[in-house]
């Protein structure tokens, strides 16, 4: 094969990779019709019959609750908001521990400080990057009260495990769906395992309407509450009869009436663009697979939804770092068309652990007083060995399994992997 384009040689593709967006004229026509009838919210934050939204926000409600076969749905204007939200119905407090992911967007384990909650972090195991269920039996204590879930990149955590833990400690169980819509654990929908799903509706996402989210439930009480929290809960109680006043604080987390109408016909699609992703990273691993130093992810009664895709590389038998492997394919590469400033999507590691945040090293939110933070909640480096391995020497994504990628495209990502791989000894 020619020399690797990371040093010299010719790249594999010099052309940009088409960017996703799967908004059309379906999402139009509908947008031009609410703009035409005028109404763009619905919304009044007191009890009235708008209390609960227009008619495009309770009708993309509705269509969501009968695509994952819930209860409930409870529109929001982000995942963040829908976590915050969340974590509110289910009563937590000052005081109470909730155990969260180490690495996921920094909401998933930030969530509990807007309720003077302590976050609690627990390690993840190798391939799902699911809860490692003996860290997080270790991480319970009798302040514990509820249990984050991320089902990171897509890959459904090993959901029938941790909820055998959360029943035995009677803990709640919050989803953090943001990269899982449509994946499924045991064939069943992931965010509707626990007590509270939730999911994101962000423009990179499977689904998006530029900003927004989904709560999802089977509970009523926590539906309740969780629309109240969602609309001025404080203006809300004493006409609507609630007597039980805990967290029912003012926010507006609400969706308009534009973003629901685009998020309805986005839903129609969701099933097809799973399709694609699955199909592709398919491709991925049977091609990379083959490579000793290369780890894909291995899926047991697990449907991923591959927002993006993860695998692990080995450089204890390649005995070339991961960073080196990275940036040699990159190089053979292009970015995507109007993404030109993030270079090629393929990313070292996923975020920062969260713990190593400076807001957790210094254990300082909203004043220099401690508050939730508590001396014998430690969050030195170290707490997550696994997820340190992961980001800073072993862990890799890409984001090269959407639509409107061709099969032609991700032969080009294929074909980058495979000359890099067959000529790592340029890289020693």
């Amino acid at each position: 094969m020619p020399k690797l384009a990371i040093n010299g040689g010719p790249k594999i593709r010099t052309k940009l990779f088409p960017r996703y967006n799967n908004i059309n004229e379906n999402e139009i026509d509908e947008v031009v019709k609410v703009m035409k009838k005028g109404i763009l919210s619905k919304y009044l934050g007191a009890w009235h019959e708008d209390f609960y939204g227009g008619e495009k926000v309770q009708e993309f409600e509705k269509a969501w609750s009968e695509y994952f076969n819930i209860k409930h749905s409870i529109s929001v204007n982000s995942n963040t908001s829908g976590l915050i939200t969340a974590l509110g119905a289910c009563g937590i407090g000052l005081g109470d521990e909730v155990i969260v992911s180490p690495y996921s967007m920094s909401i998933s384990a930030s969530a509990p400080l807007f309720w003077n909650a302590t976050p609690v972090f627990c390690d993840l195991e190798a391939n799902t990057y699911s809860f490692c269920i003996k860290s997080l039996k270790k991480a319970i204590t009798k302040n514990t009260k509820a249990i984050v879930v991320v089902h990171i990149f897509g890959c459904p955590s090993n959901m029938k495990e941790i909820q055998e833990v959360a029943k035995e400690h009677n803990l709640y169980v919050i989803e953090d769906c943001a990269q899982a819509p449509g994946a499924k654990y045991d064939e069943k929908n992931v965010g509707t395992f626990g007590d509270i799903g939730v999911f994101s509706l962000n423009y990179h996402k499977h689904i998006h309407t530029g900003e927004g989210g989904v709560c999802v439930t089977n509970s009523d009480d926590l539906a309740n509450k969780m629309q109240l929290i969602r609309n001025h809960a404080e203006s809300v109680v004493e006409n609507k009869g609630e007597t039980q006043l805990s967290n029912m604080l003012g926010f507006n987390f609400r969706l308009t009436e534009i973003q629901a109408a685009i998020g309805i016909e986005q839903l129609k699609k969701l099933q097809s663009e799973l399709e694609v992703r699955q199909k592709y990273a398919k491709m991925y691993d049977e091609a990379l697979g083959k490579y000793p130093f290369i780890k894909t992810t291995k899926l047991e009664n697990r449907t991923h939804s591959y927002y993006v895709q993860a695998f692990e590389f080995l450089e204890d038998i390649a005995k070339v770092s991961r960073d080196k492997f990275i940036m040699a394919v990159k190089a053979e590469l292009e970015a995507v068309q109007d993404r030109e400033n993030e270079g090629v999507p393929i990313g070292q590691g996923y975020v920062k652990p969260i713990y190593l945040l400076p807001m957790f090293q210094n254990k300082i939110a909203y004043n220099k007083e401690n508050f939730a933070f508590k001396d014998e909640i430690s969050y030195e480096k170290g707490i997550c060995p696994n997820v340190e391995k992961f980001h800073y020497k072993t862990l890799w994504t890409h984001d090269f399994t959407r639509s409107p990628l061709s099969k032609e495209d991700v032969n080009d990502v294929i074909n980058a992997y495979i000359k890099v791989c067959e000529n790592l000894d340029e890289l020693k």
